[in-house]
């Protein structure tokens, strides 16, 4: 499993999903232009003392990713399309593609062959937070593919 950030934007989600990668052990894919420097101080803060313990690359664009990634499936989020998350069926290779926190992923990487899921609001909001969303997506493809620790493991 690894998670991809397409162009994020704010400093402490990308801080917060960094520590979860670090929980985790699941690799994180930076796609470029980034809305701050790695080296932001709110981005240090988010993932406080958890940064040598993720495995991140930085991509500076889309399709270097592409060319780079190796293999696996791309598992594209959106607020509003595609499957909900808990119904899809994550395989453990999958790369779970989160977008820009301001407008989300565009429309041309969610083509209609495109794998997406969603994560169901009921509720008066347009969206979750980026760090929640990449928390709930993460933990249900663990769940159902097998990679989460026995309760005796942690």
């Amino acid at each position: 499993m690894r998670i991809v950030l397409f162009e994020p934007e704010i400093p402490p989600n990308t801080g917060n999903i960094a520590r979860l990668c670090a929980a985790t052990q699941t690799p994180l894919h930076l796609v470029e232009p980034l809305g701050f420097s790695i080296e932001d101080k709110y981005l240090r803060r988010a993932g406080l003392d958890y940064w040598e313990h993720v495995q991140v690359r930085t991509w500076p664009d889309w399709a270097a990713f592409l060319q780079g990634k190796g293999p696996g499936r791309l598992v594209f989020t959106s607020a509003r399309r595609g499957e909900a998350h808990h119904c899809f069926a994550f395989q453990p290779d999958d790369y779970l593609v989160f977008g820009p926190e301001t407008r989300g992923l565009p429309d041309e990487l969610l083509a209609d062959d495109a794998l997406c899921v969603r994560i169901p609001i009921w509720g008066r909001v347009r969206s979750l937070n980026l760090s929640t969303c990449a928390g709930i997506v993460l933990y249900e493809a663990l769940r159902q593919t097998g990679m989460l620790p026995e309760a005796s493991d942690q």
